[in-house]
């Protein structure tokens, strides 16, 4: 409806801070990685040049090594924690020295073939950005999978962007709660503190950031004074599909070699990402590669794979029918873990809430998976809830309750994209 997608332009309006966009104002006050790549697709259904603005704004946060961080620290700011002085990054412009799931490149195609369809094509800010993007492929690949596997690691719970999922309980207690840096936490004086992480799991958070703050945030250190390291299928998923743009931008910019290299690469991750299907799960599973074990919690990353594969019949009509059933007495889908699970929390960040950019990612995956049905009513019920609820940051599955922040950015960028699509995919 027009009221909303008014509604969801000004609370982009409102978070833009000069060229690039805040999650929500207060709470999160700097530039973040995978949601600034979601709002600029939001902002490419009405304004190109906005969009590849916001791209090139956080390219701004690229390291020398090609990794880009997932906060780039533009302005100063005294509501967040931790800021720019625990991070001891020395970057150009102050960073966080972690990266977050690479929705980069996909975004970065959305926006080109949007330009394209609307004859405002900009290919040498593309190029451009499909450099840095390529730059940040190579890296993921040489600092967070030095063997080969496929499967890209996580040295930190924050990289996934699903911080304090029920995935990482097992692997994260074996972290030390003691840090040399004082926790001074800031976000629960902006949100209720029964939907965030707990003190504890922010003590361990912040242990690995000292850890790695010691090693000089170098890939090769980190990689083996790492106390925590999973091979996260959500974050390799992510990386495959960003890989499949890349491979076609390499070829809309005739870059035959670049395009050889990357679909090598999707291939190696590929058929890693079809080894971790679980058939007695009906789903796909993480790998703790400290324990030599799978991830066997039950959370939204083991769907996550149908976005970047295609799967035979009988494995997407498995993974449709227990997504389903995690749905059966939800009010809000898609829950980010089990509801009937003992590590589910309804309200609790990435415990159990709905979030409309995971369903985003489900919808897009359930369309190349041939149940564009199920999509449909994801669609429906992220609508639904936004229209009902407002713009919050995630939602309750449960009674459906707009959780976390409000004003949310990428929930805005969100509701622009499923609105405007139909029942087609919604990229």
């Amino acid at each position: 409806m027009t009221k909303y997608i008014d509604e969801a332009k000004a609370i982009l309006a409102a978070n833009d801070r000069g060229g690039y966009t805040v999650p929500t104002d207060r709470l999160y006050p700097f530039q973040w990685n995978w949601d600034s790549a979601f709002v600029a697709m939001g902002f490419a259904a009405y304004d190109i040049d906005r969009a590849y603005r916001e791209l090139e704004r956080l390219a701004e946060g690229q390291w020398a090594d090609g990794m880009i961080p997932h906060i780039v620290f533009h302005q100063p700011s005294d509501s967040y924690f931790p800021g720019p002085d625990v991070w001891r990054t020395n970057h150009v412009i102050p960073t966080s020295g972690i990266t977050q799931p690479p929705v980069f490149a996909m975004a970065l195609r959305k926006i080109y073939e949007t330009a394209v369809a609307t004859g405002s094509v900009a290919n040498e800010r593309t190029l451009t950005l499909y450099e840095a993007a390529l730059k940040w492929h190579r890296w993921w690949y040489r600092a967070r999978d030095p063997e080969g596997t496929g499967l890209v690691a996580l040295l930190h719970p924050w990289e996934s962007g699903s911080d304090n999922s029920p995935a990482w309980d097992i692997a994260l207690a074996r972290v030390p709660t003691t840090t040399e840096t004082p926790v001074v936490r800031k976000d629960i004086g902006h949100v209720n503190p029964q939907m965030r992480p707990r003190d504890e799991d922010y003590g361990r958070f912040i242990h690995l950031l000292d850890t790695y703050a010691a090693c000089g945030w170098d890939p090769v250190e980190q990689w083996q004074k790492a106390e925590f390291k999973i091979a996260d299928i959500q974050t390799s998923a992510i990386l495959l599909k960003a890989g499949e743009d890349l491979h076609y931008l390499a070829g809309v910019f005739g870059r035959g070699g670049e395009a050889d290299e990357i679909a090598t690469l999707n291939e190696r991750t590929r058929q890693a990402l079809k080894a971790q299907w679980r058939s007695h799960l009906s789903r796909f599973v993480s790998r703790d590669l400290l324990a030599g074990e799978d991830v066997a919690a039950a959370t939204q990353a083991g769907f996550i794979p149908l976005l970047a594969l295609d799967l035979d019949e009988a494995t997407a009509d498995a993974a449709a029918a227990e997504m389903r059933r995690w749905c059966k007495g939800m009010k809000v889908v898609f829950p980010t873990t089990e509801p009937t699970s003992a590590s589910f929390e309804a309200k609790r960040y990435w415990r159990g809430p709905a979030w409309a950019i995971i369903n985003w990612l489900l919808i897009n995956g359930l369309h190349r998976n041939g149940h564009a049905g199920f999509a449909e009513e994801l669609r429906q019920s992220t609508i639904s809830a936004i229209e009902t609820e407002g713009f919050a940051e995630y939602f309750d599955p449960k009674s459906g309750e707009g959780c976390g922040g409000l004003g949310f950015s990428w929930t805005a960028a969100a509701y622009i994209a499923l609105e405007k699509a139909d029942s087609s995919a919604i990229q």
